[in-house]
């Protein structure tokens, strides 16, 4: 019988947001692969927990990945840690889940921090439905064709972002979203530290010229405006089935067509267009 691959979400700043259970279950199980095992065994002193520790992170997680796998098949248990935050959101465990599920192997998530709900909560932008971006490209031209098709999102967006790369990315930000659009900044959140800014991103870069970011950063961009689509009317359909009629198309197939993108009735549509 294979064993169980745990997600234990670790604190994000504040080594108090460690829950009961997430330090019952690095006790229990038989190893733990973390991302950086220098982090982590600070963590495990703290809660002084004495477990045998494999890495585990971009760079190696095809080999330590099938290497984990193997053992949870023989019957061990294994919990997966990051640095901070839940282990597999925009995060290499993720590749681990899929292998597991692969093959057959249990996963459970043992809840606690993230960063992007944290920031999200705080930011007094709309919650209800919203999307995660994580961090952006550094490559100019993917990022910046990343950022124009978001540019009608109406959904919150969510970002992470380190503090050097700030300006560039709020640069980025106007010139896809506008300067009205606006934005929480979140910074060193459950640290001494933590604070929230809620700004235009106008605002934001004229504050940002002034001062000097510290600290990672959490970015939640408001969703742009909801906009109504305007309903085509039979005319506009029939004028549509005359236009690709000029072109060589059969009315019947050029009624067929408009209804299918208009969502007018192919039969009304072909009745109109036979009495013009």
């Amino acid at each position: 019988m294979s064993g169980t691959l745990y997600l234990v979400a670790t604190p994000i700043g504040n080594l108090s947001d460690f829950t009961p259970r997430a330090v019952q279950t690095l006790e229990t199980v038989d190893f733990i692969a973390a991302e950086d095992t220098r982090v982590s065994m600070k963590l495990l002193n703290h809660f002084e927990i004495k477990k045998p520790l494999v890495s585990y992170h971009e760079h190696n997680h095809v080999s330590a990945g099938q290497s984990i796998l193997n053992r949870l098949l023989s019957g061990e248990s294994c919990a997966l840690v990051t640095d901070a935050g839940t282990p597999a959101i925009s995060d290499p465990g993720e590749d681990l889940v899929r292998l597991c599920a692969e093959n057959g192997v249990e996963v459970l998530s043992i809840p606690g921090c993230c960063a992007a709900v944290n920031a999200l909560a705080v930011s007094g932008l709309p919650t209800g439905r919203f999307t995660f971006e994580g961090f952006l490209t550094v490559n100019k031209k993917s990022r910046r064709a990343h950022l124009e098709s978001l540019k009608n999102e109406e959904r919150t967006m969510i970002f992470h972002e380190a503090p050097h790369k700030l300006r560039g990315t709020l640069d980025d930000f106007c010139a896809a979203f506008g300067a009205n659009r606006r934005i929480s900044l979140c910074r060193e959140l459950t640290k001494f530290h933590e604070e929230t800014l809620r700004m235009t991103l106008g605002e934001a870069v004229a504050y940002y010229e002034e001062k000097d970011p510290k600290g990672e950063y959490v970015l939640v961009v408001a969703g742009a405006e909801h906009r109504e689509e305007t309903a085509v009317t039979l005319e506009d359909g029939v004028a549509q089935v005359k236009a690709l009629q000029a072109q060589g198309m059969r009315l019947k197939d050029a009624a067929k067509e408009v209804a299918a993108h208009t969502g007018l009735s192919k039969n009304e549509l072909y009745s109109a267009a036979l009495e013009n």
